[in-house]
Order: C-alpha cells, then structure tokens, then sequence
C-alpha cells in the first residue's frame, strides 16, 4: 500500500532542500563517541519555478526501512503491507527558490519522531509563502540518515536511544529538552550565515539558487509537537530571535521527581513570555490533566500574548502526518479503530487537517506580519 499525504493549500508551488549541519563546539549528549553534535534538516520554501521537476519522498529508502520497524511498535503500526519509501511528498528538490523574503518558520517533531513525520503542515505553510525548516534531533529521533560517515557513529542512519518514554526519566527528559533548544538556537545561527550568502552544509553540498534571498529572519517563528512543543515555547522565552512561537501539546514543566510530587516549572511557564505564543491541545490526549498545571501557569504570567485551543475529537499526534495516514490504514484494514483513536482521535482527517493548517497559518500571518 501507498499513503498520500495531503495536498498543500497556497499558491506558491514548493521547493525543498536537506541541510547537514555539525555544531564543533557540542559533542553529542547521547553517545559520548561522537565528538561534534550533527543535525539534519529540511527546508520547504515558495519556488520560482518547479514545472517538469520530480518531487521528493516523504522518507528515503534507509530512513523508512527503520520506520517500518521502530515506528511500528511505538504507534501499533502495521509491520506488513504498507511501503513508507513510496510517499511522495507535493515538494520538488533543488528547485530554484522565489527571491522575496519570506518569514521563516522552524518545526521540531515530538519526542522519539522523525521530522519527516511534519511533512503535510510544512508543506502548507511554504505554499502560503513561509519557509519552513523541518529539525531532525539525533539520538532522539526515531532515524536520521546523514549524507555522509562519522567516527563514532556507524552507518549512515542513526536510530533513538530512547527505549522507553522518556517523560518517565526526568534526567533523560531533561537532557532531551536541553539538547532540542541547544538545537535550534544553533540552526539559527546557521540560519543567518544561509542568509549571508554563506553555506553551512557541512557536507558541501550545493543549495537551491536564490534560497539565501528567501529568509527574513526578522520574521522567526518555531513551532514543535509534544516535546518539540516544549522545546519551542522555551526557545521563545530564551532566545529574543524568535518572535512567536506554537506548542502543540508539548508539556512545560519537568517530570516529577517522585510520585505524588509535582515537577518545577520551566522558566517559560514560572516566568511567562514577552511575545506570542499559541498553546494548541487535543481532547483525547492522556496527558491532559498533567499539562493543565504548566499551561495555566504560563498563560497567568503572560496576559494578552498566550492563547490557548483545542481540536475537539483529536488526540495527540493528530497534529502530525498521522492525521491524515491513519484513516488510509483503517480504511486498507491496516489498523484497528482503537488504534486510530489513540494515534489521532476520532477525528475525520478531512476536519483535522485543514484545521490544524489553518490555526499555524493564521497564528504565524498574525505576528510575523509582512514589513
């Protein structure tokens, strides 16, 4: 079986390039052999012109070979008789980007998933005009593959150290969630070396024409999914680059330290947010009673510029390309009803996706206005 990934909105057909930085000044928090900490990213961006140009995968042969294992157990996905290398994304590679500057917006995926897993939403915004840079958090992502071989990692793919929910370790959680803001203060540097002129992909590897012409990086969104959420509303509150930011249902508060004990806010939460942020829940998420302590406090600290909503019958990847791949399983007999509702909700995808699309685009249009 095929998937299909829904079709981007905008009018701006979409570019798409990967981008493999390496940060000498970090060694990797998870394995201690790899002396430099590597990231990948992907970013969709408004082409100049895409026609006659193929368009990408959602996931290259090596990453989806893993994902069809290591996903599989994490979601109940089917081990048999889906192909997930044969998704095609609505994004052409090296297509030449449209020279206007657009806002740029940064995504990091929830705790354990792969960045390509934020395919459908980034692909919307960069229709609508955005650049969208898609982060992958080694170690922590269920499979990143590298374009190239490092001393200390073998192979090209690299899969997650996690083994189990890392919210249930509050110094692995800690770790993860100092390694993700770490993250994406540094692909903003590098951002701004690509606005340049500069490239900063440490492999060499040539980018789109026109791409540096496309970022305004006075206009720096993030959003994040679940941990990726945390992460973002913390890098909104730490890092003065980034104006406006979405949580979608990532926690802010470290894990209790023991049972009946509540954990510390996050300084984002204890001290709230000079700048706007969209707090975005879903009904069904397990999670619910436990995120309301952090959410409230932030929104009690921050006045006017913390919002909060909610997806009535979704769960909580529906924020993700599962959204719209789970129905397609549950039609084709791949997944049971009960495993559709917990991945995201029982939710049509023809509701939930174009409105999770909408709440980003029309957040992101709000406060990183056009100049």
């Amino acid at each position: 079986m095929t998937l299909r990934l829904p079709a981007p909105t905008g009018p701006h057909p979409i570019g798409t390039t990967a981008l493999y930085l390496v940060d000498p000044s970090r060694a990797d928090p998870w394995e201690p052999a790899i002396r430099v900490r590597e990231l990948m990213l992907t970013v969709y961006y408004p082409a100049r012109a895409a026609h006659g140009r193929p368009v990408a995968r959602q996931m290259t042969p090596a990453a989806a070979a893993v994902f069809g294992q290591l996903d599989a157990v994490l979601h109940r996905l089917p081990r048999h008789g889906v192909d997930w290398a044969a998704t095609r994304t609505h994004a052409h590679p090296g297509a030449p980007a449209r020279e206007r500057p657009a806002p740029v917006l940064l995504y990091s995926p929830g705790g354990g998933d792969p960045r390509t897993l934020g395919t459908g939403p980034a692909e919307e915004l960069a229709s609508h005009g955005a650049v969208v840079v898609t982060v992958d958090h080694p170690g922590d992502a269920s499979e990143v593959e590298f374009p190239v071989t490092r001393a200390g990692r073998p192979g090209r793919v690299r899969t997650t150290e996690f083994r189990y929910d890392p919210r249930t370790d509050p110094p692995l959680f800690r770790t993860a969630i100092e390694t993700r803001i770490a993250d994406l203060r540094f692909v903003v540097d590098q951002l701004a070396l690509l606005a340049a002129g500069e490239n900063p992909d440490a492999a060499g590897r040539a980018l789109p024409a026109g791409l540096e012409r496309a970022l305004d990086l006075r206009r720096l969104g993030a959003y994040g999914h679940s941990a990726g959420g945390t992460a973002v509303a913390e890098a909104l509150y730490e890092d003065p680059r980034i104006g406006a930011a979405v949580n979608l249902e990532g926690f802010l508060d470290w894990p209790a330290p023991a049972p009946g004990r509540a954990g510390a806010l996050l300084p984002v939460a204890r001290h709230g947010v000079d700048r706007p942020l969209l707090l975005l829940g879903s009904a069904g998420f397990a999670g619910k009673p436990e995120l309301a302590r952090s959410w409230s406090a932030v929104r009690a600290r921050s006045g006017d510029r913390v919002h909060r909503a909610e997806i009535a019958r979704g769960a909580h990847w529906v924020f993700t390309d599962y959204a719209a791949l789970a129905p397609q399983l549950q039609s084709a007999g791949l997944m049971g009803a009960a495993d559709r509702r917990a991945l995201v909700g029982a939710i049509a995808p023809a509701v939930s996706v174009p409105l999770v699309r909408a709440r980003l685009r029309s957040f992101f249009a709000r406060h990183l206005p056009r100049r």
